[in-house]
C-alpha cells in the first residue's frame, strides 16, 4: 500500500450504495448474483482508488482484464501478456494485487451466500421442497420404501455427534468478521427490497 493514509469511503455511504436495490425478476437466478458481485467489485474498485490510488487500481483491473480474457474468451495472447505483467511486479505490487483479488473472493464469497438465502426464501414462499429439509428426506425415504418402523431401528443403533474443525487460514481479526456481517446484512437489506 501506498505511504499517504487515504481513509476508505464511510461505512453508512458505502451501506447506502449496496442497500440501494434496482428491482430484478427472482426468477432469474444468476441477474442478481451478479449484479450484487459487479457492485461490490465496483465498491471495492472505488475503495482501492481511494487508498491506493488510480495505478495501483488501473494495474489490477488490467490484471483482472487480461485474465478475463484468458479464462473466458481463451486468448493465448492474454496469457503471455498476463504472464509478463505478473513477472514484472515489484513485491508491493504483488501484495497489492493478492490482497484486492482476496478481497474480491470474500465479497463475492459473501454475494454467493445472500445468493442462496435469497433462493431458499423464494423457494420456501412457492412451497417448493429443497435439498436439506427434512420433509423432503423423510419422502424420499417413504419414496424408496422405507418404512418409519425400519428408520427408527436404524436411528435407534446409529451416533451422531458434531465435528466441529477450523483451518489456520479461516482464522480472521474481529474487524474483518464485523465487516463481512455489514456488508451481508446490506446485501440481504437490498435482498428483501427487491423480492
Amino acid at each position: 500500500m501506498n505511504a499517504k493514509r487515504n481513509h476508505p469511503p464511510s461505512p453508512s455511504r458505502l451501506g447506502t450504495q449496496i442497500a440501494k436495490g434496482r428491482r430484478v425478476q427472482v426468477s432469474d437466478d444468476s441477474a442478481r448474483l451478479r449484479e450484487d458481485i459487479r457492485l461490490l467489485g465496483r465498491l471495492l474498485g472505488d475503495v482501492i482508488r481511494q487508498l491506493e490510488g488510480s495505478q495501483s487500481y488501473e494495474l489490477i483491473e488490467q490484471i483482472r482484464r487480461l485474465s478475463v480474457a484468458f479464462r473466458r474468451d481463451a486468448l493465448a495472447d492474454a496469457q503471455a501478456r498476463l504472464n509478463r505483467l505478473l513477472r514484472g511486479l515489484s513485491p508491493a505490487q504483488a501484495v497489492s494485487v493478492v490482497r484486492a483479488f482476496t478481497y474480491f473472493s470474500h465479497l463475492a464469497n459473501l454475494a454467493e451466500d445472500q445468493h442462496h438465502l435469497r433462493r431458499r426464501l423464494w423457494h420456501e414462499r412457492q412451497g417448493h421442497q429443497q435439498d436439506g429439509q427434512i420433509a423432503l428426506a423423510v419422502q424420499r425415504l417413504k419414496d424408496a420404501g422405507i418404512g418409519a418402523h425400519s428408520l427408527a431401528q436404524h436411528l435407534v443403533s446409529s451416533h451422531v455427534s458434531a465435528v466441529l474443525t477450523a483451518h489456520p487460514t479461516e482464522v480472521q481479526r474481529k474487524s474483518i468478521q464485523d465487516c463481512e456481517r455489514e456488508v451481508s446484512r446490506l446485501l440481504q437489506k437490498r435482498s428483501f427490497a427487491a423480492i
